[in-house]
């Protein structure tokens, strides 16, 4: 689905200087996969995320999805950021039918579609309320389901449960694994957590600090669907911390 060769990406500031966010970045995720990135601050997750979409260019290297090259915005792919960034003045159905009007397309013909996503979600009942009636989850349920509605191929998602308190992470977690699990999309996650990215991957990549390298890219062999309880299983605990331990020593290495 998403092919990374040797990727490089260089920032150019304000100021003239050169900032290198990621640096011979090779990757490869495979058809309805789930895959998380982690790593420290800065190092380019997110810079991943806008090469795969389009919406910025390598440097160097070569950015493919579906084995056509990527160099600006395409169609099947939805994303979601870190806040829901919902329009206040429409009500959710109206925020999640954005998506296909964007695109051009006729939103009356995906009302169904919109509906049958919010009652997935547990958002039935709540069509016709506003951005500012919901809770955080609930405002970042109505982003997923905007990014769904177009029914993407491909799912990136930018730390999109950041600013959400523990106990709603944890439930968004579980709910998205089970929207997952009915749609099978391929998605690629960026979190800053560790036990989030080993509870719904079936892989996490590990970056360095910056500019971000692939560390090492570990299989996360537990069964599925999952629940919180395999925080308590001994293979998420020896992930967890062979996950901390390449972050540490990557940082450790660049001082």
């Amino acid at each position: 689905m998403i092919r990374l060769d040797h990727v490089d990406k260089t920032y150019r500031t304000r100021r003239g200087d050169v900032v290198r966010a990621v640096e011979d970045i090779s990757l490869v995720v495979g058809e309805n996969e789930f895959v998380t990135l982690v790593g420290p601050s800065g190092c380019g997750k997110s810079t991943l995320l806008k090469l795969v979409a389009g919406l910025t260019e390598a440097t160097g290297g070569a950015v493919s999805v579906r084995g056509r090259p990527v160099s600006e915005p395409f169609a099947d792919v939805g994303f979601v950021f870190q806040q829901p960034v919902l329009l206040p003045w429409r009500s959710v159905v109206d925020n999640v039918l954005f998506s296909v009007e964007m695109l051009g397309l006729e939103p009356r013909q995906y009302r169904t579609q919109a509906a049958g996503l919010l009652e997935l979600t547990g958002l039935g009942g709540f069509e016709t309320k506003y951005p500012r009636e919901l809770s955080g989850g609930m405002q970042q349920r109505v982003a997923i389901c905007r990014a769904l509605l177009p029914d993407p191929g491909l799912l990136l998602m930018d730390e999109p449960f950041g600013a959400l308190d523990a106990m709603t992470r944890e439930e968004m977690s579980l709910e998205l694994l089970r929207v997952w699990e009915e749609r099978r999309k391929t998605i690629l996650f960026v979190t800053h957590s560790i036990p989030e990215a080993i509870l719904l991957a079936d892989r996490v990549v590990v970056m360095t600090p910056r500019p971000g390298r692939v560390a090492r890219v570990l299989t996360i062999d537990l069964p599925r669907p999952r629940t919180m309880d395999l925080e308590f299983d001994g293979r998420f605990k020896d992930a967890s911390d062979e996950i901390r331990s390449l972050i540490f020593a990557a940082r450790k290495d660049r001082r």
